[in-house]
């Protein structure tokens, strides 16, 4: 114990240099952290004020914040001692072996890039995207977050997303209604499709431009196959199709126009037996 004591006596002055510069390190890294934290916040109100999309913001703010923190480490480093060059080596060539080992982040990093830079979707859309459906709520850097209609939230990967379809059903401002409405070979055609026709009529929400089409689409085994095709604003395209299913069908049956079950006709031929 007096030889711990004396040699601390011997080198207060180093001992005290060291604690000050881990010291000076800890304040550092605190200060680094409220910058990368302030500095984040800032550069996402001012691109807020610019109309740029959140899904942006969140991604944007995310890679600023870790540059930043990232610096803060390395200067912190420097203060206690540790040579920075040698140390950026050190963790290049451990980047390289963790990179190998994590393939699947970094792609989904670069997907992440690559979707903010062509941006096939903004947060709010509804979109569906490496095979989920949902409203776009944030992209990050390894993440894009969708939430269902039944509430929800899906993490989906973002190299998921770029490696599949993207279909994006609210870039457009207006949508087709695509509605097969089978009837019995029995039914009048002509008279089912002023019925059909009548029921749009009475529709309000349809646009008039384009026009809608309704047309004989096939003849099937059990039933003649007829397409409503109206147009309405995305916004109201559910509301629409379900009140015209509805109404298709109330319309049908008050004029005797029967929708087929499916069915078969069965032969039965009797083979006269050979004596």
């Amino acid at each position: 114990m007096e030889q711990i004591m004396a040699w601390v006596g011997e080198n207060q002055d180093l001992i005290l240099s060291y604690v000050i510069k881990f010291i000076v390190a800890l304040l550092i890294l605190l200060v680094g952290k409220m910058v990368a934290n302030s500095v984040a916040k800032l550069l996402g109100k001012g691109m807020s004020r610019r109309g740029v999309d959140g899904a942006v913001i969140s991604f944007l703010s995310a890679i600023v914040k870790s540059v930043i923190f990232i610096a803060a480490v390395l200067m912190a480093l420097s203060q206690v001692g540790v040579q920075t060059t040698s140390f950026i080596a050190i963790l290049g060539a451990a980047g390289l072996a963790i990179g190998l080992s994590l393939q699947g982040s970094l792609a989904n990093m670069a997907s992440g890039v690559l979707i903010i830079l062509f941006r096939p979707f903004r947060a709010g859309e509804y979109v569906e995207a490496g095979g989920v459906s949902g409203t776009v709520q944030e992209v990050n850097i390894f993440q894009t977050i969708l939430k269902t209609p039944d509430n929800k939230v899906v993490f989906v990967p973002n190299a998921q997303v770029t490696g599949q379809p993207i279909t994006n059903y609210s870039r457009e401002s207006t949508r087709r209604v695509d509605l097969l409405i089978g009837v019995s070979y029995d039914a009048d055609l002509h008279k089912t499709k002023e019925v059909l026709e009548s029921v749009l009529q009475a529709e309000s929400r349809l646009l008039k431009e384009p026009a809608w089409n309704v047309q004989v689409h096939a003849l099937n085994n059990s039933s003649v196959d007829f397409i409503v095709r109206p147009w309405v604003n995305s916004a109201d395209y559910w509301a629409v199709y379900w009140d015209l299913m509805r109404e298709i069908k109330i319309a049908l049956d008050k004029n005797d126009i029967g929708i087929p079950y499916p069915q078969m006709d069965v032969h039965l031929f009797k083979q006269a037996s050979q004596d």
